[in-house]
């Protein structure tokens, strides 16, 4: 299949662009942990990004209202999270994306953030995906693993009904049995006709929901695997979690990339892209 060209989106005066022929990357820690560590992981992911010249937006989610467990670690509540999230933004200069999962949150956090994204189990909410998209800003629906990729299409409808345009769908695996899920390559070509730019998410994509017992596990092993994959496949964007330490992060450990490690997984996906680019 020959991919389909997709819309371009730009934001915060150029510094994220996607959609342009560039691979772009949207990464960041799993949820706001604190000040100085969402600060300090902003600040090496753009040094990173700017020594690569890789389009790059962070993320970090002000609430994790998707867990496994009642006890399950979501963050500092979604207003404090926001709060940190504007200072990261203010001190790092970094385009910001971030979750909503209420309509009564999109006013506050739209204020913020440059993009907002719309979980995978809420990725055929009407509402959510109406009031998202009724602020004007770039939308980045992650697609729900009970989801098709031909599915999607009716999502990213519900977005552009509003007349906004700027929508990314995002892949992040698709529920395989029990446990697991799995990735199929063709979907970012099929979800790609639909003219909007496609990321692939190699650190959920390697999640194993609920495979922990009350939190969910993950194989951080194949993320790479996954993502050069994905590149190949004409991915326009990657999405990765990253933390300097993952083994001790709040939450999604098990599938988060290790800081340390993120900057030659970036150069191959960036070589990759460019090979298949000629």
């Amino acid at each position: 299949m020959t991919l389909s060209p997709v819309k371009e989106i730009k934001i915060a005066d150029g510094k994220f662009a996607i959609g342009d022929g560039c691979l772009a990357l949207i990464a960041g820690p799993c949820l706001v942990e604190g000040y100085e560590t969402t600060l300090g992981i902003a600040q090496r992911l753009a040094e990173i990004c700017g020594g690569l010249e890789m389009p790059l937006a962070f993320k970090a989610s002000c609430d994790k209202a998707n867990r496994t467990s009642v006890d399950s670690v979501r963050g500092p509540g979604w207003r404090e999270g926001l709060a940190i999230l504007a200072a990261v933004k203010e001190a790092c200069g970094l385009p910001l994306l971030t979750d909503v999962h209420e309509i009564i949150q999109i006013p506050e956090v739209a204020e913020v953030a440059d993009i907002l994204q719309v979980p995978a189990f809420l990725s055929r909410q009407t509402d959510l995906l109406v009031a998202a998209g009724e602020t004007g800003l770039p939308v980045n629906i992650k697609k729900g693993q009970f989801l098709s990729p031909t599915d999607i299409q009716h999502s990213i409808a519900k977005v552009t009904s509003t007349g906004n345009d700027q929508v990314m769908v995002t892949e992040r695996g698709t529920t395989f049995g029990y446990n697991n899920l799995v990735v199929d390559m063709r979907g970012l070509a099929i979800m790609r006709q639909f003219g909007h730019p496609v990321i692939f998410d190699a650190t959920h994509s390697v999640q194993l929901p609920g495979g922990a017992g009350a939190a969910s596990g993950g194989q951080r092993e194949f993320v790479g695997t996954l993502a050069r994959a994905a590149v190949a496949a004409g991915a326009d964007g990657l999405f990765l979690e990253v933390h300097p330490d993952p083994d001790q992060a709040p939450c999604d450990g098990p599938n988060m990339v290790p800081l340390d490690e993120l900057e030659p997984l970036l150069k191959r996906l960036i070589a990759i892209h460019q090979a298949v680019g000629e």
